[in-house]
C-alpha cells in the first residue's frame, strides 16, 4: 500500500524505531571475490528465524533502476535480482525459513489501483518520448552537440504483472537460484525455502501474512519466532502490527532523496531533459576512464523495529479511568484501522485528512476523546454524536481574510484577498486538532501568510513558489460540500440517496480492508466503484453496515487480469486475438481502453498525486468478450493462464530432505501432512511437483551466463498452507508463551526513579553493545597529528577519559566512524619535531624480516571486519594502558631511550597543549 509521507512521518515522530543495518561486504583476494559466510553470527547482534521477501520491491529496482545504468537484457536483470537477494540474506541471515513471495493475481479491489498505475505509466512514457524528441530537434537546430540516439527497445515495466512471459521466466530463474544456493552456500545449509511465484493468487505481502496467520493457529508454532520482512510499502508496517507477534522487524532500503540522474539526451548529470543545452561532455579522469561511472553510492538498509513502535503506541494510546479494561492489543488494532483513512490501495483517502497536516495525530486525539466519553459501545457513540451535533455550535470561526462578511460585501474596498488558500484550508481542517502548534485564532499578514505570533511556520515543501493548481472545490469557502459533490461526482449535494450510496460503499470498503488485513481476502470480486471518497460528516447515522461479503468467489486468471489492468500500448504482452480487443474499434469492450484520459490533481501539485479518471471495468462484459478468444490460446499460454501454488525447497542437510525424497520414491498421489517435528513446528500439506528439483539430476540454468548444477542435492515439492473453514476467525492476540522483548524506550516515570543517574538509550538490537570511545593512547596519538591551537581540530572540545578508567581499551569501530589513520592526513613534516619520530610513524621493526604495524590497535583497524575477540589484546597491556614494546629496541620496555617525554593526559577538562 502506497501511503505518501507515512514512513517519513512515522520515523520522525518515533525515531527510535529505526536502526541502521551493519552489513558485512564480500572481500576480494587476488581478483577473486570471496562471498560472505552467512552461517556466522549476525553482526547486528540479533538472530532472525524467518525472512520474508516481498519480491516486487526487489524486481522493480533491479530491472529499471533510477540511480545506475539499466541492465542491457533480461539475463542481466535476473543476475541483478540474485545479487540483491544475496545482499539481503547476508544482512538478515535467517536460520529457519526464507519465504519469497511475488505478486500474483490481486483482488478486484486492488485491480482498480493497478489499472490506474499502468495507464498512467504508459501515458507518461509516451509523453516523455514526444518531449524528448522535441528537445533533441530544438538543440540540434541551434547547433548543439548530442550523442547519437541509441536504438534499443524500451523496457516496459508493465511486464512485471502475472501472466506475462517475463514473470514465467523469472519463476524458472528463481528455482535455479534457490537450488544453487542450497547446494553451495553454507548459510542456506539448514534453511527451508518457500517460493510463491506469480501463478499463486494474491499480493506478495498478503501471501506472507496469510502464511504467518495460518502457522500461528497451529499448536506447534513457536510464539517467540523472530520475523523479518523486506519491503518498502507502508502497509507492511500495519500488517506487521496486525500479526501481534512480539518479535517483528522490517528491513528496507534507506530512501535518499535527490539522487543524481543522468539527462536522457546527453547522459550528463546536473540537469534534466527540459534544461539540456547540448554542451560537450567534460572529460572525467585523466584518460576519461570514469566516463561511465555514476556519482552515487550503494544504497544502505535500515531496520524498522515494530516492537519499539508498539512501545510508542502503548504509551500514546494508554488511557486512564476508562469504563472498561484497557487492552493495548485492541488499541493497536484501532490505530491500524485509523491509518486506513489516510490512504490505502483499495479506497481513496478522505478529502479532509492529510498526513503532512497531522491527520493521524488528529484521529488519535478524536479516538481518545470518544473512547473516554462513550466507552467501547459503537451504538452509544453514534447516539452521543447525534446529540452533540444538535447541541454544539461550530467551535471554529475563521478570522483575518476568512472573517465572515455580509452578503455582497466581500468585494468592497478594504476587504482582504486569500492569496494563500491552501494554508486557509489547512487551518479549517485543523480546527479540532489539539496540537499546540495550531491555533484556531491564527492571524494572517497582509499577504495571506500566517503571522509570526501564534501562526504556523510553513515548510519549504509547502511553499507557494510554484503556481497552485486550480481548485474548484475551495474548502475554505461556504458551499464547499455542494461544489465537492458537483465537481467530483456530478450530482447535487442535496441528493441524499446518492450520498448515502457513496457512504455505504466506503464503509463496506473499510470492512473489507479490515478483514483483508486480519483474516485474508473476504471477496475477490468486491471493489469501491467511485474515484473519490465522501466527507466524514456524511457518515452521520451509519451504525450497522453489512460486513459479510459474497462467499466462494474466485480470483481472475492471470491473462484475464492483464486485460483488466493493461492499456492498449502494453497489449504486446497478450495473445494476438486478445490484444485485438483493446484496439479494434468494433470490439465490445473498446471503451475500457481509452487512448487519453484526464487526471484530476484534486488539490495536489503533481500529476502522480492526482486521480486518473478511467472507466471502471465491468467484469461480466469482460468475461463475455474473452469467451470468444479463449480457444485461440496456445498450450504455453494456457499454462501461463492457470493458477498455481507454493513450492518448498530444502538441501541435503535438512531433516525434511529424506522425508520428501521418500515421497517421490513411493510415488504418493495424495497430499501428505508436513511433520512439524522436522521443520520447526511448520505445518501444511505436501504434494508431488511435476517440475521438481530432484537430487542427482542436473538443474539447467535458464540464464546463459550461469553454469548448470551438475551435482545437485536439493529437492523441491509443492506446499499448501493449513486450511480452515471460511468462517474461521484468526485470533489477533499475542499467543500464550510469547515473551515481550526488553523495553527500549526511556520509562515514563524516569524523573522519579532515576536518582540522578543518566539514562542511556539502546543503540541497536543488543542492550550489551557499548558506545565507542577514545582511550588514552588514542588521545596521545591525536596530540601528534592535530594542530596545537587551543580548541582547534575535530576533537578540540573533547575531553579524554580519566586515568583511572578501566574499560576495554580495544573496541571495534562502528560503521561510519572515522578511523585513526584517516585523521593523520594533516601530519606535520617529520623535521618539525624534536627527537625521534613518533611511534605511529615507525613502520618496521629493527630486527629484520617483514613489516607489521607497531601498535596492536593498528592491526585491529586493518582487520575490523573479522570476528572480534574482546580479550585478545589483554595480555599486551602495559603500564598506563600502553601496549608493551619489543625488548630488542633497548632501553626501558615500551618507551624510547631519548626524545620527548609524553605525559599522561589530565583526568578531566579540555586537553591543553601549553
Amino acid at each position: 500500500m502506497g501511503v505518501p509521507a507515512f514512513f517519513r512521518w512515522l520515523s520522525r515522530k518515533y525515531p527510535s524505531i529505526i536502526v541502521n543495518c551493519v552489513e558485512e561486504k564480500p572481500k576480494e583476494c587476488n581478483g577473486v571475490k570471496i562471498p560472505v559466510d552467512a552461517s556466522k553470527p549476525n553482526p547486528n547482534d540479533v538472530e532472525f528465524d524467518n525472512l520474508y521477501l516481498d519480491m516486487n520491491g526487489i524486481i522493480h529496482p533491479c530491472t529499471h533502476p533510477e540511480d545506475k545504468p539499466a541492465p542491457k537484457n533480461e539475463d542481466e536483470m535476473m543476475v541483478a535480482i540474485f545479487e540483491y537477494i544475496d545482499r539481503l540474506f547476508n544482512i538478515v541471515r535467517p536460520r529457519r525459513l526464507l519465504y519469497m513471495a511475488i505478486d500474483g493475481v490481486a483482488p478486484r479491489a486492488k485491480m482498480n489501483q493497478q489499472r490506474s498505475r499502468r495507464f498512467r505509466a504508459s501515458k507518461e512514457g509516451m509523453e516523455a518520448a514526444v518531449e524528448k524528441q522535441r528537445v533533441r530537434e530544438e538543440i540540434l537546430s541551434k547547433g548543439g552537440f548530442l550523442p547519437p540516439e541509441e536504438i534499443k527497445e524500451r523496457f516496459d515495466s508493465n511486464c512485471i504483472t502475472p501472466g506475462t512471459e517475463f514473470m514465467d521466466n523469472l519463476a524458472k530463474c528463481l528455482r535455479y537460484y534457490i537450488a544453487d544456493r542450497l547446494n553451495n552456500d553454507p548459510g542456506w545449509k539448514n534453511l527451508t525455502v518457500i517460493l510463491s511465484d506469480a501463478s499463486a493468487p494474491g499480493e506478495g505481502e498478503h501471501k506472507i501474512m496469510d502464511y504467518i496467520r495460518r502457522q500461528r493457529a497451529q499448536p506447534n508454532h513457536d510464539p517467540n519466532t523472530h520475523h523479518c520482512l523486506c519491503g518498502a510499502d507502508a502497509d507492511l508496517i500495519m500488517l506487521g502490527l496486525a500479526t501481534h507477534e512480539p518479535n517483528f522487524t522490517i528491513i528496507r532500503e534507506e530512501f535518499k532523496p535527490n539522487k543524481p540522474k543522468p539527462c536522457g539526451l546527453c547522459n550528463q548529470f546536473g540537469h534534466e531533459i527540459k534544461d539540456c543545452e547540448g554542451l560537450p561532455r567534460e572529460k572525467k579522469g585523466k584518460h576519461d576512464e570514469l566516463a561511465d561511472s555514476l556519482p552515487c553510492a550503494e544504497g544502505e538498509f535500515i531496520f524498522l523495529r515494530l516492537n519499539v513502535l508498539r512501545e510508542y503506541l502503548e504509551r500514546e494510546l494508554t488511557m486512564a479511568s476508562l469504563p472498561f479494561t484497557f487492552d493495548v492489543e485492541r488499541s493497536i488494532d484501532d490505530w491500524v484501522f485509523m491509518c486506513f483513512f489516510v490512504g490505502n490501495d483499495f479506497l481513496p483517502h478522505l478529502p479532509s485528512l492529510e498526513i503532512r497536516e497531522g491527520a493521524i495525530d488528529r484521529l488519535v486525539n478524536i479516538y481518545k476523546n470518544v473512547v473516554h466519553k462513550t466507552g467501547d459501545s459503537f451504538r452509544r457513540r453514534q447516539k452521543e454524536k447525534r446529540k452533540r451535533m444538535k447541541r454544539d455550535q461550530p467551535a471554529f470561526s475563521p478570522g483575518g481574510i476568512l472573517t465572515p462578511h455580509a452578503l455582497g460585501s466581500r468585494n468592497s474596498p478594504g476587504s482582504q484577498v486569500a492569496s494563500n488558500p491552501r494554508q486557509a484550508a489547512y487551518e479549517m481542517r485543523m480546527q479540532n486538532n489539539s496540537s499546540p502548534s495550531v491555533s484556531p485564532n491564527t492571524s494572517f499578514t497582509s499577504d495571506g501568510s500566517p503571522s509570526p505570533i501564534g501562526g504556523i511556520k510553513r515548510k519549504a515543501e509547502d511553499s507557494d513558489s510554484e503556481p497552485e493548481p486550480e481548485d474548484n472545490v475551495r474548502l475554505w469557502e461556504a458551499g464547499w460540500k455542494q461544489r465537492y459533490y458537483k465537481n467530483k461526482f456530478d450530482v447535487d449535494a442535496a441528493d441524499e440517496k446518492f450520498r448515502r450510496k457513496v457512504v455505504q460503499s466506503y464503509v463496506e470498503g473499510l470492512c473489507w480492508v479490515l478483514r483483508y488485513y486480519y483474516q485474508g481476502c473476504a471477496s475477490w470480486k468486491w471493489y469501491y466503484p467511485f474515484h473519490y471518497a465522501p466527507f466524514a460528516s456524511d457518515f452521520e447515522g451509519i451504525a450497522d453496515m453489512p460486513s459479510d461479503f459474497e462467499k466462494g468467489t474466485k480470483p481472475f486468471k492471470p491473462l484475464e487480469q492483464l486485460m483488466g489492468v493493461f492499456p492498449a500500448a502494453s497489449g504486446n504482452f497478450l495473445p494476438p486475438s486478445w490484444r485485438k480487443l483493446m484496439s479494434d474499434p468494433d470490439s465490445s469492450i473498446i471503451d475500457f481502453y481509452p487512448e487519453d484520459f484526464a487526471i484530476d490533481l484534486n488539490g495536489k501539485k503533481y500529476a502522480w498525486q492526482g486521480v486518473a479518471l478511467l472507466p471502471f471495468v465491468d467484469e461480466r462484459r469482460l468475461r463475455a468478450a474473452l469467451e470468444e478468444v479463449y480457444p485461440d490460446l496456445t498450450p504455453e499460454e494456457t499454462k501461463r493462464n492457470s493458477l498455481g501454488g507454493d513450492v518448498l525447497f530444502v538441501g541435503k542437510h535438512h531433516p525434511l530432505h529424506d522425508f520428501i525424497l521418500e515421497l517421490y520414491q513411493t510415488g504418493s498421489t495424495e497430499p501428505v501432512d508436513v511433520p512439524p517435528e522436522l521443520c520447526h513446528g511448520m505445518q501444511g500439506k505436501f504434494s508431488l511437483d511435476e517440475e521438481a528439483v530432484l537430487p542427482d539430476q542436473i538443474v539447467c540454468s535458464p540464464v546463459p551466463m550461469l553454469r548448470d548444477l551438475a551435482q545437485n542435492t536439493a529437492i523441491s515439492i509443492n506446499f499448501k498452507d493449513p486450511q480452515f473453514a471460511e468462517d474461521y476467525i484468526f485470533k489477533a492476540v499475542m499467543l500464550p508463551g510469547a515473551r515481550k522483548p526488553a523495553p527500549v524506550l526511556k520509562p515514563s516515570d524516569w524523573e522519579k526513579s532515576s536518582n540522578g543517574r543518566q539514562w542511556k538509550p539502546q543503540l541497536g538490537f543488543s542492550r550489551d553493545r557499548r558506545p565507542v570511545h577514545l582511550d588514552q593512547a588514542a588521545f596521545r596519538t591525536l596530540g601528534h597529528v592535530m594542530p596545537r591551537g587551543s580548541g582547534a581540530g575535530v576533537y578540540g572540545n573533547a575531553a579524554p577519559p580519566p586515568a583511572t578508567y578501566q574499560g576495554n581499551l580495544y573496541r571495534p569501530l562502528l560503521r561510519g566512524q572515522a578511523q585513526i589513520p584517516k585523521l593523520m592526513s594533516n601530519m606535520r613534516p617529520q623535521d618539525s619535531w624534536r627527537g625521534p619520530p613518533p611511534l605511529f610513524q615507525q613502520q618496521r621493526f629493527d630486527r629484520g624480516v617483514g613489516a607489521e604495524p607497531l601498535l596492536p590497535w593498528n592491526r585491529m583497524l586493518q582487520t575490523q571486519n573479522a570476528a572480534f575477540q574482546p580479550n585478545q589484546y589483554q595480555m599486551l597491556a602495559g603500564p598506563g594502558g600502553y601496549p608493551p614494546r619489543r625488548d630488542d629496541r633497548g632501553g626501558r620496555q615500551g618507551y624510547p631511550r631519548e626524545g620527548r617525554k609524553y605525559p599522561l593526559p589530565p583526568p578531566s577538562g579540555r586537553y591543553s597543549w601549553n
